[in-house]
Order: C-alpha cells, then sequence, then structure tokens
C-alpha cells in the first residue's frame, strides 16, 4: 500500500520535484485495488517538521516524522490528506477508499438480558462508555504504534471486524472487534508496547484493558479472565497483560481484540501476524 507521496509504482513525480516523499511505511495493511479501504490503519513517515491534516483534522506527527490514521467501517470513497512539508505550502492529496462487503453473524439462544438491558445496566453501560471514550481520546506522542504489532494471543479466529451481528433475530451494532477464541487461562499479551489507559470491569465487555500506543493508536482486550497490569503502567510489546476469559457478555471463552484510532474503531486483523492456535 502506498504511503502519501507514493503511488504503487513508486514516488508521485510531482510530490518527489517537490522534494515531499514520504518514507515506506512501518506497519502497513497489505494492498488493496484502491490503495486504502474501509476499517484501514494506516501508519508510516514523512520529513520530520511536516505537518498533516486529514479531511481537515491535524494528524500528529512524531519527532522522526511517523504518523497514523485510519478510515472507519463506513468511510465515505474519498478522502483528502493534506501533506505541509517543513517551510513549504500545504499539498492536498486525494485518497481513494475502497467500500468492503461485510459478513452477517447471526447468534442465537442469547438469554433475554444480554439482548436487552434493564434500564440500571443501561444506566451503568452509558457510564462505561464514557470511560472507554476517554481512554480512547489520549493523544501521547511516542509513536509506540511505529514498532508494528505482535499476536496478542494464540487461538481460533471465530470473530471479524465489521460484520452485522443480529442477536436472537434482532439486528445489532456491526461488530468492532477481532475474537480469538482460546482456553480460559490462555496468555494475553500486549500487541505493541505503549501505556495502559484502563483496567476494570465493564457490563458487556467484562474485565478489560485499553492500551496507548501513541497518536491516538489503542488497542482494546475484552472478557479476560485476569488482569496483570495497572492503568498509567508501561508496557513492552509481547508482555503478559493478563488471560483469555469469558467474563461480560459473552456465550464462550475468548479474546475481543480492538484497534482504534482515537475514537475510529479499526480492522486489526490485517495488521497482526496470522492469527495459529
Amino acid at each position: 500500500m502506498p504511503p502519501p507521496g507514493r503511488t504503487a509504482s513508486g514516488p508521485a513525480p510531482a510530490l518527489a520535484r517537490r522534494g515531499l516523499l514520504a518514507l515506506p511505511l512501518l506497519a502497513a495493511l497489505p494492498a488493496r485495488a484502491a490503495g486504502y479501504a474501509q476499517g484501514q490503519l494506516v501508519t508510516g513517515r514523512v520529513a520530520p517538521g511536516s505537518r498533516l491534516a486529514l479531511d481537515g483534522r491535524a494528524v500528529r506527527v512524531g519527532p522522526g516524522g511517523e504518523y497514523a490514521f485510519g478510515f472507519g467501517r463506513d468511510h465515505g470513497p474519498e478522502a483528502v490528506l493534506t501533506v505541509t512539508p517543513p517551510g513549504g505550502h500545504p499539498q492536498p492529496q486525494a485518497l481513494a477508499v475502497a467500500r468492503r462487503e461485510w459478513k452477517v453473524q447471526s447468534i442465537k439462544g442469547l438469554p433475554p438480558a444480554q439482548v436487552t438491558p434493564d434500564a440500571e445496566a443501561l444506566r451503568r453501560i452509558a457510564a462505561e462508555r464514557e470511560r472507554l471514550a476517554a481512554a480512547r481520546a489520549v493523544d501521547s506522542p511516542q509513536p509506540f504504534f511505529a514498532e508494528g504489532f505482535v499476536l496478542p494471543a494464540r487461538g481460533r479466529v471465530s470473530g471479524v471486524f465489521g460484520s452485522q451481528r443480529i442477536l436472537n433475530g434482532e439486528p445489532r451494532q456491526p461488530h468492532y472487534g477481532f475474537d480469538i477464541a482460546a482456553p480460559v487461562g490462555t496468555p494475553l499479551h500486549a500487541a505493541c508496547s505503549g501505556r495502559v489507559t484502563l483496567a476494570a470491569e465493564f457490563f458487556f465487555f467484562g474485565r478489560i484493558i485499553v492500551l496507548d500506543h501513541g497518536h491516538g493508536v489503542s488497542t482494546l482486550y475484552a472478557h479476560c479472565a485476569e488482569i496483570e497490569v495497572a492503568e498509567g503502567q508501561r508496557v513492552a510489546a509481547g508482555q503478559r497483560i493478563g488471560a483469555i476469559g469469558m467474563t461480560g457478555r459473552v456465550t464462550g471463552p475468548h479474546l475481543h481484540f480492538g484497534l482504534s484510532w482515537f475514537s475510529t474503531w479499526l480492522d486489526a486483523e490485517p495488521v497482526l501476524p496470522p492469527v495459529t492456535g
């Protein structure tokens, strides 16, 4: 997948003449026909001191030129990335964002309380959403995401990003995680270096961990049997942070693994190594 300032066959000629070239991507998704796609995390480097904006929203650039941004599940067909080199003028680049087809996943036989929570549970859920939103809103400067990602757990893929779930016949919001099924107690590892911004127990997610990897990139680990880190703690990629469980609202033991850029959920599967049992 070409980073800003490059085409599929090499540097964009107009940008090359201006010396406005992005370095190779640090952790890219496999190239798709249009270069970019819904659900995609995009990371890379531009010349240090450059400024970036995606559709008018400022994108943090690290001291080495590192950047990250993402396209949500339902992003439209186009985006505009504006690159301003040090001492230069803004250079807008039109990005085509390919539409993806999402799976429909039907789950039956769930207890009614899991599908339609009562009033007290709804109040709890609302408060937990605020806590999760605050953890995902962190915009720290250190670009840990530039290291790339490792597999958080071994097991069987049991759920994919973007699928439309139908619970007991009722359509629900899309599934924004990547699920790995494994026995309770299976070790759970940090997918990337970072800092713990949330370690708690939620209604739906059960025991949950959120790690900040810099520039708004974060990962989420839900339904844990155990949490072995504390909020504010620094962790290294591959470090054990807990164990897979079936806490919260689940039908079996698994890891619900989430990837996001601020409030935008992204597809985690393509940035990870292949899942093995």
